[in-house]
């Protein structure tokens, strides 16, 4: 097991040193000066000679990239020249009501998900086909039309939560919402799929006729066995959030790296989106490390391999 789990540790940090050599050469092929992309739109007296000492473009490309490195391995991402302050600062101002709703959403899916899934696997065919149904129909529905439709309802019309703004949980319950019902809807579709043939396995016969109830079997017993496909799914999942996040925080005008991003790309900020660009491969670097020890701690069946 801990050999599997140090391969995994290693194969991460292989990945990300490749989305930084990446992004690295990327800043470096594209056509102009680098001074000229990093400044953007800005044109004051000497911007571009101070982009050029703080990035050491007077310096080798092997010198220039082993500082890169370096910086990005301590946590520094440069400074926004259109925002005039340190990229660290810009994105750690704002990480907070991202991460905030996109726990949010990720935990209200997967107890959706689970409920669904476990109240209609090996049930009755209707059933089943009209849970199918409305996880499509959330799966394949766009998260801005979902925000827009919950704001109509319950913010327009029935005035019980905020329409904008991120103060309180008030101001997350309806993001939050919009953001989970289509990875709900993914989700309890795969879950139901693996539970329905983890019901007909010999162990379930016994466990039932030991006398445990019906609930306590599925959520204690079934549950875990059909939980890798589900698993498998989490590192698609948690970019889809992210991804989603970005949307819905336009959407329902809360702050965080949606907003930060977005004003970035409008105003040619390249350091922040250069940055924006790491720290989301490295959240999925990391999500698809901690998904694959997970497996491990799902499917004892895998300590021997």
């Amino acid at each position: 097991m801990w050999r599997r789990i140090l391969s995994r540790l290693s194969t991460s940090l292989m990945v990300a040193w490749g989305s930084v050599t990446f992004a690295f050469l990327a800043l470096h092929t594209l056509p102009g000066r680098i001074e000229d992309i990093l400044a953007g739109d800005l044109d004051y007296p000497g911007l571009r000679e101070a982009i050029a000492t703080e990035w050491g473009l007077n310096r080798s490309p092997a010198e220039q990239y082993l500082d890169f490195l370096l910086r990005i391995a301590s946590g520094d991402f440069g400074t926004s020249y259109v925002l005039r302050q340190p990229v660290g600062g810009v994105l750690g101002s704002q990480v907070m009501p991202t991460v905030q709703l996109a726990l949010a959403a990720g935990l209200l899916a997967l107890v959706l998900a689970v409920l669904a899934a476990s109240a209609t696997a090996g049930r009755s065919r209707s059933a089943r086909a009209l849970a199918a149904l409305l996880e499509l129909l959330f799966a394949s529905t766009p998260v801005f039309w979902l925000g827009i439709l919950l704001l109509m309802a319950f913010s327009f019309s029935l005035r019980w939560f905020p329409v904008s703004g991120a103060q309180g949980w008030q101001a997350l319950v309806l993001p939050s919402v919009a953001l989970a019902l289509p990875t709900a809807g993914l989700l309890a579709q795969v879950l139901r799929d693996s539970m329905e043939k983890t019901l007909e396995q010999p162990f379930v016969v016994t466990i039932r006729s030991r006398g445990l109830g019906e609930w306590p079997l599925r959520l204690r017993h079934v549950l875990r066995h059909a939980a890798l496909p589900a698993v498998t799914l989490g590192g698609w999942l948690i970019g889809g959030l992210l991804g989603g996040a970005v949307i819905t925080e336009k959407v329902f005008g809360r702050p965080g790296l949606g907003t930060v991003t977005l004003n970035a790309v409008l105003s040619h900020d390249v350091p922040v989106v250069l940055a924006v660009v790491l720290m989301a491969a490295f959240i999925h670097v990391a999500a698809s490390t901690l998904l694959d020890i997970l497996y491990v701690l799902v499917d004892p069946r895998l300590k021997a391999q």
